[in-house]
C-alpha cells in the first residue's frame, strides 16, 4: 500500500492534496454549529447519486413523463427508494440551507473579507430553489402541473421583461411539451452544473480566508481531522436516517395523478417551502397590490437587504440589525408556512380536492395494472375513459344543482353559495337540492325505501318554488310528492310491518333489482326473484295483499322475454329499472311518456352531453366500473 501511495502522490501531489483538504486549522476546537456546510454537500451528493438513476429510467414528454415515473415508483427494482430519497433529501437540504443562512449571520461569518463567499452563498441558494422548482414539474402529474404553472405566470409579472421570461420557461406561448423538456434541461443539466461551479468557487474562497470563530479561546485549536469530521459524519448520518425513515414511511415521493390540462385541479399547492409565498399571495390587500408586488417586488427587497448584509454588518448596531431581521424573517416564513396549513385543513373544498385527488392517483394505479397497461396515448386517456373518475365530475358539472351524492356533488364537495354580510365578511350557505339525492339509486335500499317511504326518499322536491310564488312549491313537485305512488306507498306502509311480510319485501325489492342487471343483483332465476315477480304480477302477500296491482300503473318488459308486463301507464316504465339501459334512456329524453310525460321538470341530458359523456355517467350511476 505504502509503494502504491508513494507512486500516486509521485504523479499526483496526492498527500499534499490530502493535507490540505483534511489538515485545515479550526481555531477554538470542532464545534457542532460547524456541520451545516458538509450536511448540504452529502445531501446534494445524494440527490446527484439518486438523480442519476432516475435519469436512466425517465423519459421527458407529455405522454412517457408520468408513465416513466409510475414505472420508477412501482415496477423498477427498489425505484421508489431511490425516488423517495431523491425527494426527501430536496426538502432536508431547504431546512439545511435555512440552518447554515443562520448560522453564517449569528456567527458574523458574512463580514469581511467574507463578503465574497457570503454571496456566493446567496447565489447557491437561489440555485437549490431553482433546483426544487423545475424538479416539482418532471412527473407532469396534476399537482406538479398546475402548481408550475403559477411560477411561470409570476415569471411573467416580471416588469418590462415578464412576458419574454415566461415564453422562455415555457417554450412558447403555451404550458406544455416544450415546458417540460425545458424544465428538465434545467434540472438535470443547467442549475447542477452551475451548482457545482458555484459550490467550488465557494469552497476556494472559504479556505483562503478561513473559518470564522466567535471565541477562538473556548478551546485548545484543532484541525479538521479527526474532530470535525466526526461531527459532520454524525450530522450526516441523522440527516440520512431522518430522509430514509420519510421515504420509508411514505413508500417513496408522491405521485398524483397524470397531468390533464383539460380538467381544473384546485388541490394544487406548491412544496412545503414555498407555500409561505402562495399564503402571502392569497393576502386580500397582496393581491390588491398585484402579482409582481407580492412575488417579486417585495421577495426582491427582501433578498436585497440579504445582499446588503455584509455592508450593513460593518458596524455592531448593524451585525445586531441583521440578525434580528433574518430571525424575523424566518418567523415570518414558519408563520406564513402554518398560517396556509391550517387554512387548507379548514377548508372543505380544498379537502375535497385533495380527497379526490387522492382517489385518481389510486385510480390511475389500479387501471395502469390491467394486463392491457397504459396505451400510446399515454396514461391520462385512461382516466378520461374511465367511469369511476369521469363520472363525479359530470355529476357534479350536470346534476348536482338539483340532486346529491350521499350528500354533495359527488366529487366530495358541498354545495354552497358565497353570501357577502353586512359586517363584509362572507359566509358559506349549504344551497338545498331539489331533487332526490341519487347516492345509492338503483341499489336494494333505494327500490326499499321507494315502496316503503316514496314521500321521504324523494323529499327534497318541497324545496322546488313555483315559478310565480316563491314561497309555494311547484305544483309539478306537488304532483309527484301527493300522486298515486306517493299514496300508495303511505297506504300500504302497514303490510311492511307485518313480520310474515318481511320476505315478500325482500323478494319485491330483489325482482325489480335483477331486472335492472346492475353488478352485484341476483339473478333473474334466483329464488328471491321469481317469488318477488309473482308478487309483482298478482300483488298478494303472504298476510294481505295490494289494494291495486303494480301493473295497473307499471309496465315491465322482463329479461330474456318478449312480452310486456302491463301498459304503459301513468308511472315509468320499470324495464331494466335502475340499470344502464333505463339510466341512459331516462337521461336521454326523461319527458318521454314511459317515464313522466308532462309532468317530468327534469331537462333531456341527451342535449346536453355527448355520447361519451353520457356513457360514462350512466356507467358510474349504475356502478359499472372494477
Amino acid at each position: 500500500m505504502n509503494a502504491l501511495i508513494n507512486w500516486l502522490d509521485d504523479r499526483t501531489g496526492l498527500k499534499k492534496l490530502m493535507h490540505e483538504a483534511l489538515y485545515e486549522n479550526i481555531p477554538g476546537g470542532a464545534r457542532w454549529r460547524y456541520v451545516w456546510g458538509s450536511t448540504l454537500m452529502f445531501t446534494f451528493t445524494i440527490q446527484v447519486i439518486t438523480g442519476l438513476f432516475l435519469w436512466t429510467a425517465y423519459s421527458p414528454s407529455t405522454t412517457t413523463a408520468w408513465e416513466s415515473v409510475y414505472y420508477i415508483q412501482n415496477h423498477m427494482q427498489a425505484g421508489w427508494l431511490v425516488r423517495g430519497l431523491h425527494h426527501f433529501s430536496a426538502s432536508a437540504m431547504t431546512v439545511l440551507l435555512a440552518l447554515h443562512l443562520m448560522q453564517v449571520v449569528i456567527d458574523g461569518a458574512y463580514k469581511a473579507p467574507r463578503e465574497i463567499n457570503f454571496w456566493l452563498g446567496l447565489i447557491l441558494m437561489q440555485i437549490v430553489l431553482g433546483l426544487s422548482l423545475t424538479g416539482y414539474l418532471l412527473p407532469w402529474d396534476q399537482k406538479g402541473y398546475y402548481a408550475t404553472q403559477v411560477s411561470t405566470e409570476i415569471m411573467g409579472a416580471t416588469p418590462v421583461v415578464g412576458p419574454q421570461l415566461q415564453q422562455l420557461a415555457q417554450g412558447g406561448p403555451q404550458y406544455g411539451h416544450h415546458t417540460l423538456t425545458r424544465f428538465f434541461a434545467m434540472h438535470a443539466g443547467v442549475l447542477p452544473g452551475a451548482l457545482i461551479a458555484f459550490i467550488v468557487l465557494h469552497i476556494a474562497v472559504f479556505r483562503r480566508h478561513g473559518i470564522t470563530v466567535p471565541d477562538p479561546d473556548r478551546a485548545p485549536a484543532t484541525t479538521f481531522w479527526p474532530d470535525q469530521v466526526l461531527k459532520d459524519g454524525i450530522a450526516c448520518l441523522a440527516v440520512l436516517g431522518t430522509v430514509l425513515i420519510l421515504t420509508i414511511w411514505h413508500h417513496g415521493a408522491e405521485l398524483a395523478a397524470p397531468a390533464d390540462p383539460s380538467e381544473a385541479y384546485s388541490a394544487a399547492r406548491p412544496e412545503w417551502y414555498f407555500l409561505f409565498l402562495f399564503q402571502f399571495l392569497r393576502f386580500e390587500w397582496v393581491e390588491h397590490q398585484g402579482l409582481a408586488f407580492g412575488a417579486i417586488y417585495l421577495p426582491g427587497a427582501l433578498m436585497a437587504i440579504l445582499a446588503a448584509m455584509p455592508i450593513i454588518g460593518r458596524w455592531k448596531v448593524g451585525h445586531a440589525f441583521n440578525v434580528v431581521f433574518l430571525f424575523v424573517m424566518m418567523v415570518g416564513i414558519i408563520g406564513l408556512t402554518g398560517l396556509a396549513l391550517k387554512n387548507d385543513a379548514a377548508d372543505p373544498d380544498f379537502q375535497a380536492a385533495v380527497k379526490q385527488a387522492q382517489d385518481d392517483s389510486v385510480r390511475i394505479e389500479e387501471l395502469a395494472e390491467r394486463p392491457e397497461g397504459i396505451p400510446l396515448e399515454g396514461a391520462v386517456s385512461l382516466l378520461r375513459a374511465d367511469p369511476k373518475a369521469q363520472g363525479p365530475r359530470l355529476f357534479a358539472r350536470n346534476c348536482a344543482p338539483c340532486h346529491r351524492y350521499n350528500g354533495h356533488d359527488g366529487t366530495g364537495r358541498e354545495v354552497v353559495k358565497i353570501v357577502k354580510q353586512k359586517d363584509g365578511t362572507k359566509a358559506r350557505i349549504k344551497e338545498n337540492a331539489t331533487a332526490t339525492d341519487l347516492g345509492n339509486f338503483g341499489s336494494p335500499e333505494w327500490i326499499k325505501s321507494v315502496i316503503t317511504d316514496f314521500k321521504g326518499t324523494f323529499a327534497e322536491l318541497k324545496n322546488v318554488p313555483d315559478k310565480n310564488d316563491k314561497n309555494a312549491v311547484a305544483e309539478s313537485s306537488k304532483h309527484f310528492l301527493e300522486g298515486e305512488m306517493a299514496n300508495w306507498s303511505s297506504s300500504h306502509a302497514q303490510h311492511w310491518r307485518v313480520k310474515a311480510n318481511e320476505q315478500a319485501l325482500t323478494d319485491l325489492v330483489a325482482f325489480l333489482h335483477s331486472q335492472g342487471q346492475r353488478r352485484g343483483a341476483p339473478g333473474i332465476s334466483d329464488e328471491s326473484p321469481k317469488r318477488g315477480r309473482q308478487i309483482f304480477e298478482t300483488s298478494k302477500l303472504p298476510v294481505g295483499e295490494f289494494e291495486s296491482n303494480c301493473l295497473d300503473c307499471h309496465s315491465l318488459q322482463p329479461i330474456g322475454e318478449d312480452k310486456l308486463l302491463g301498459e304503459i301507464g301513468t308511472g315509468p316504465t320499470l324495464t331494466s329499472y335502475g340499470g344502464e339501459r333505463w339510466l341512459r334512456e331516462f337521461l336521454d329524453n326523461p319527458g318521454h311518456e314511459k317515464f313522466y310525460g308532462s309532468n317530468n321538470a327534469m331537462p333531456a341530458f341527451g342535449e346536453r352531453l355527448t355520447d361519451k359523456e353520457l356513457d360514462l355517467l350512466v356507467r358510474w350511476l349504475a356502478g359499472d366500473f372494477e
